[in-house]
């Protein structure tokens, strides 16, 4: 038999980011300990609000089946003595199992004969399971800071309230965080804070719509929020631009959401719009509206938790907290511009950027000698580069980043553009920053990319010099995000770079801090780990990237060329044998220590070997004309041609044989057919 089962945690209001992660893991938690017990739900329904966690887990079933229990005790020779009396240890299995001696079975297996303990055991309830597999999945909850309350010692990311725990209509006994469980559960806080009784769990998320004011579903709240939001902004005659990351957070902040509308002075529209915007969402959690030409229009949209009787009243508190913030934003945009970027670029010697690696100011001369070498590769003004790197980080001692600090380099492009910089330099220092995070545009003009580049081999090299690598959840310096930028802005550029030979020059730029040369391969280890991440969301096989990947080649965009050419290659006839031949190879050259490079001819006895060395000395300069052109395809598709070749060598030819200089000539051919592969990528570790 099976029943829906509900578990609501009530707490005071949670934390509006974590909110969706929290619930996730808590259903997670607990249906995987329900299958561990064999009481998988038929499906998990989780919900959300400010004020509670909840799942329905429908269709739970309500006792474990019979379990039988087998236990092998000792064998039959040590069991008993030659009179048939037990021994000590036949006694101690017994004793151990709960049963007298003759309860223990005799059994005769393949590895002997043994005591055996058979016994079968009722399968515990649903009910008498499930406190024990809630606190424990509330305990498991990877909260960072927890909390305690009251005079207990329990801690949870916020005090709890309230804890209903329903199996159907019958409430299952428990105790946690020092409360009983129940089917009370509470409405909204301010339009239904009286208790509610569920009657049934099955009836949960109706009656708390219905009697509480309150919809449990996340998504239902945040689809509620999209809809109510873009018809108001139709209506107000604009369009509106929803950031998720706003959307899900305004979703965790309401129980019930209810619209309100306004606007401000259109006089603040002469700041830039990045300001704005960034205003209504980071501080206000508003959203902004936007014209058919995409200029912003002096309007915002919020969503409120209460439902006023005077909703006048709430729109104009609203614009009354708005105005002052515009205008300190407007006050911090024109004290900024008046000091300038070069002062700001000043003070930046003051500013610790890590205590082994010197400031700011020390970083930034890091950068520009990076950022010049690299635009050395492009036909740019060397001159425009240096300047371009020396603001880079100039904005980061404005009042405007400092109140926002996810306008650095925005920012700094709107100072320069003001102090009448050239307009490459004004792009780069908002561009070196992309990509800002995953999906992210990479910076195009070519100073930018040099500036963006220098920026992050810099830090990913002095980082690991001082032996601060991320691990774990800790990364505090971004060096994924640094590693997986330097990959894309490389890749997706097409640029002609050696990873390798960057390294050396960011290291080189530390001679005055530390030796940073020895923390060169550990970076493009980094990187290349950093690889299989990036093709992975290409849906690019693992195998794939490793294969090409395993001498790290220092051209990441030629790396780029020849994985996509293998992963390509994969759906061709003869890519599945070729690999097969290839590991094959792969493992008998392991076991040599040594193998010679050149084939003798006049050694070459069977047809097979002296076809398949003919073939490929005629296929040879062909392929390395396509690889050395960049046709990675191209010469996989005639290497494809040796596959009938190099079947018939394996079915007919022994290489192992007990002549030494035969057996060393058909290794050399063999190695040679496998180089050529290697040209490409090494197919012995593809592994399908």
């Amino acid at each position: 038999m099976s029943s829906d089962c509900l578990i609501e945690i009530g707490t005071e209001e949670l934390p509006p980011r974590a909110l969706q992660s929290l619930a996730q893991n808590f259903a997670s938690l607990v249906t995987q300990s329900l299958a561990e017990h064999n009481l998988g739900p038929g499906s998990v329904e989780v919900f959300a609000t400010p004020r509670r966690l909840a799942m329905l887990l429908r269709d739970t079933p309500l006792q474990q089946a019979e379990q039988l229990i087998e236990k092998r005790g000792p064998a039959l020779d040590a069991a008993f003595d030659a009179d048939g009396n037990p021994s000590r240890a036949a006694l101690g299995f017994a004793a151990s199992c709960g049963v007298d001696i003759d309860k223990l079975e005799r059994r005769q297996t393949e590895k002997g004969s043994w005591l055996y303990f058979c016994d079968k055991q009722a399968g515990r309830s649903l009910d008498q399971l499930m406190p024990e597999l809630v606190a424990g999945a509330l305990s498991s909850l990877p909260i960072p800071k927890r909390m305690r309350w009251g005079d207990r010692s329990d801690v949870f990311v916020r005090p709890v309230k309230w804890l209903v725990l329903m199996v159907g209509s019958e409430v299952v006994d428990a105790e946690i965080f020092g409360l009983r469980s129940g089917n009370r559960s509470f409405g909204h806080r301010f339009h239904a804070p009286v208790a509610l009784e569920i009657p049934s769990a099955s009836e949960y998320e109706e009656t708390l719509i219905s009697r509480g004011s309150v919809i449990a579903s996340f998504d239902q709240r945040r689809e509620m929020i999209r809809e109510l939001v873009e018809k108001a902004a139709a209506k107000l005659g604009g369009m509106v631009k929803i950031d998720d990351a706003l959307l899900d957070e305004v979703t965790a902040l309401v129980e019930y959401p209810v619209l309100v509308c306004g606007e401000f002075d259109a006089e603040f529209l002469e700041l830039p719009v990045e300001v704005l915007v960034s205003t209504m969402q980071e501080n206000q959690k508003y959203f902004a509206l936007f014209d058919a030409k995409g200029e912003l229009l002096p309007h915002f949209i919020a969503i409120s938790n209460i439902d006023s009787r005077k909703p006048e009243v709430v729109v104009s508190g609203n614009e009354r907290v708005i105005r002052p913030r515009f205008a300190d934003a407007g006050f911090f945009f024109a004290q900024d511009q008046k000091q300038g970027l070069d002062l700001m670029r000043i003070r930046l010697d003051s500013v610790v950027f890590q205590d082994k690696l010197g400031s700011l100011g020390d970083k930034t001369n890091r950068i520009i000698r990076l950022a010049k070498y690299i635009a050395s590769y492009s036909d740019v003004d060397q001159d425009l580069v240096r300047r371009a790197a020396d603001l880079s980080k100039a904005d980061l001692m404005s009042d405007m980043v400092g109140e926002f600090p996810k306008l650095q380099g925005v920012m700094g492009r709107y100072y320069a553009r003001h102090q009448q910089e050239e307009q490459s330099v004004c792009d780069a220092i908002e561009q070196h920053y992309w990509p800002r995070h995953a999906g992210d545009r990479v910076p195009q003009d070519p100073i930018a990319q040099a500036v963006a580049l220098a920026d992050r081999l810099d830090s990913l090299v002095g980082i690991f010099a001082i032996g601060e690598k991320p691990g774990g959840d800790k990364d505090p310096f971004a060096l994924r995000r640094a590693a997986l930028g330097v990959l894309r802005i490389i890749v997706e550029n097409q640029l002609p770079l050696d990873l390798a030979d960057l390294c050396q020059v960011a290291a080189d730029g530390y001679f005055r801090q530390l030796d940073a040369k020895a923390a060169i391969a550990e970076v493009i280890e980094y990187v290349f780990d950093r690889q299989r991440a990036y093709y992975q969301e290409q849906d690019i096989d693992f195998d794939v990237v490793d294969a090409v990947a395993y001498s790290r080649p220092g051209m990441l965009y030629d790396c780029d060329l020849r994985i996509r050419a293998v992963q390509e290659f994969q759906s061709h006839e003869a890519a599945s044998a070729l690999a097969a031949a290839n590991k094959r190879i792969s493992n008998i050259l392991k076991k040599q220590e040594h193998v010679g490079t050149d084939v003798d001819t006049g050694l070459l006895q069977e047809k097979a070997e002296k076809q398949l060395f003919k073939q490929l000395q005629a296929l040879k300069a062909g392929v390395a004309k396509q690889v050395s052109g960049g046709a990675y395809l191209k010469g996989l598709e005639q290497l494809a041609e040796l596959r009938p070749a190099v079947d018939t060598f394996f079915d007919e030819v022994m290489v192992m044989v007990d002549d030494a200089a035969l057996q060393n000539n058909r290794l050399a051919l063999l190695d040679q057919l496998l180089q050529s592969f290697r040209l490409v990528a090494d197919f012995s570790r593809i592994k399908s």
